[in-house]
């Protein structure tokens, strides 16, 4: 069976994150106006703007939604990390759009990670990830302060691809 590795489920929604965890949260400005929130928020919720950072993404929707698998992997042969999620929560209102997935049992992680987008009172457009996770494996805790070195630099990522794609034309 391929469960929820932790118990603080939704925390990246209603926080406050729990102790024993790393934290992360990753805030930047993708674009101005409606039309670039909603762009936002479609490369966020249809994974897009993962699989556009360079992370192959098989989910069993097309969408974020609660209860949505989701499986990612990154690198090639024996330097391939496969890791398994489940959206946990979604939201689709009129200033805010995003989702957090949790680890599940073939994650080396545990713990969730949120992607929000925001349409600010004044028209910005920002970009949000809010994690929280401990090494789940071997190899995790072997790389040690490598991890949230690697989760922060993959947050950087993807608010700079989201930036770039709500920009195209």
């Amino acid at each position: 069976m391929n469960t929820l590795t932790y118990p603080e489920v939704g925390a990246t929604r209603l926080g406050p994150l729990p102790e024993g965890y790393h934290h992360l949260r990753h805030r930047a400005a993708v674009g101005r106006g409606r039309a670039a929130f909603e762009a936002a928020g479609a490369a966020v919720t249809e994974w897009r703007v993962h699989r556009a950072s360079g992370v192959h993404v098989d989910a069993s929707a097309a969408r974020a939604a609660a209860g949505v698998a989701v499986e990612m992997w990154a690198g090639v042969g024996r330097a391939r990390v496969t890791a398994s999620c489940e959206v946990v929560w979604a939201m689709y209102e009129d200033t805010r759009t995003g989702f957090a997935y949790g680890t599940r049992t073939r994650h080396p992680e545990c713990g969730e990670e949120s992607f929000v987008v925001e349409l600010a009172d004044d028209g910005t457009v920002w970009f949000t990830v809010t994690a929280f996770s401990r090494p789940a494996c071997w190899y995790a805790r072997l790389a040690g302060p490598l991890v949230p070195l690697a989760q922060r630099l993959y947050a950087r990522r993807l608010g700079r691809t989201l930036r770039r794609a709500v920009s195209e034309p």
